[in-house]
């Protein structure tokens, strides 16, 4: 039985009705496992994820656990299945100190040859100057070592320049960013180390944390829309366009333009109830499991629970089926899921 027979219910009643489906039972195989949200807690926030040979490592934002795990300089994960993660490490041993102060947000993890770089904005709330750093290890659990600062914001000329995302495309380097003041891509160089490049504008302010997918000859350029951090009235939410070509331009499924300020297919947004969750958002790369089933790993806060002790956003990591429906992305009924759920499928 393939994962996907379970999907077809969600996918009949998210397109086809404006109520909601009647309790379905849901055939599965014998042997398939199961998952609940969140997948790990208390924060994880503003993940990235890779996958090096049968294991996982994801990555989060600086943050202070309180009483429930104390302060991390970005924290490292492993898991064998995206579902059950384990703490390994910090990804630094000290803080980049490149700027006077700041903290270490968003960190973007790729597999460059044999070494693990990781892009991540250095700023504080409010920062006139933040930046975006790059960091290498030499296995994906670190130590990271920090190889200084790629860019200013002043420098570039974005203002708000952190929320990095590295690619490689043609056998060039490229980074998007940007956080609610454009989003933008630029060519780096061979190093990694500089942007080099004229600087392409994406889309317009009304998105940060971009993402890009690739499938079927299109660019998919995901961005979080909304408030991240504001506990349960956070409103963040999951926004997508996609073009033929890396620099864009980027429309929804209306064929509206990224760059207009207010465009985007709607992927992900909150949701209310028992288990509802506020500002699902900022999610990380895409990983297909063996059955040809596509996931994305996000953070959000669960209503019930939005905060720390220490007054610290809750932001756990959820993870979900990705929909393809003729050509766009979606999770099924565009909120997080709840209750038991079958598993991604990975030989042990």
């Amino acid at each position: 039985m393939y994962l996907f027979a379970w999907l077809i219910p969600w996918i009949f009643a998210l397109f086809f009705t404006k109520t909601s489906p009647s309790p379905v039972e849901i055939p599965v195989a014998s042997d398939t496992t199961f998952y609940q949200n969140p997948v790990f807690e208390p924060v994880l926030a503003d993940p990235s994820v890779i996958q090096v040979g049968e294991s996982f490592y994801a990555y989060g934002t600086e943050d202070n656990w309180g009483e429930e795990g104390g302060y991390h300089l970005v924290s490292v994960l492993k898991s064998d299945d995206l579902v059950h993660w384990e703490y390994q490490r910090d990804a630094f041993d000290r803080k980049p100190n490149w700027k006077p102060k700041g903290g270490i947000w968003a960190p973007d993890v790729t597999q460059v040859g044999d070494e693990f770089w990781m892009y991540y904005s250095f700023s504080t709330w409010g920062d006139p100057n933040p930046g975006i750093g790059l960091a290498i290890a030499k296995a994906p659990e670190g130590p990271f070592v920090d190889q200084g600062a790629v860019f200013f914001s002043e420098e570039i000329g974005v203002k708000n320049s952190i929320d990095p995302f590295f690619l490689e495309e043609q056998d060039k380097k490229y980074l998007a960013w940007g956080s609610f003041h454009g989003l933008f891509l630029t060519e780096l160089s061979a190093d990694g180390k500089k942007a080099v490049g004229d600087k392409i504008q994406l889309a317009g302010n009304h998105l940060e944390a971009a993402y890009i997918h690739q499938k079927d000859g299109f660019y998919y350029l995901f961005g979080s829309a909304g408030t991240c951090c504001e506990g349960a009235n956070s409103t963040y939410r999951v926004l997508v366009g996609r073009s033929k070509n890396l620099a864009g331009p980027y429309v929804d499924k209306s064929g509206n333009e990224l760059l207009d300020g207010k465009s985007g297919e709607l992927v992900l947004k909150g949701s209310s109830g028992a288990e509802g969750v506020a500002g699902p958002g900022h999610n990380a790369e895409i990983i297909r499991d063996e059955q040809g089933q596509d996931w994305l790993l996000y953070h959000g806060m669960y209503l019930a629970k939005p905060k720390l002790a220490n007054g610290t956003n809750r932001r756990a990591l959820l993870l979900d089926p990705l929909l393809w429906i003729e050509g766009w992305p979606s999770v099924a009924g565009q909120v997080p899921g709840k209750g038991e759920s079958p598993a991604p499928v990975f030989q042990k």
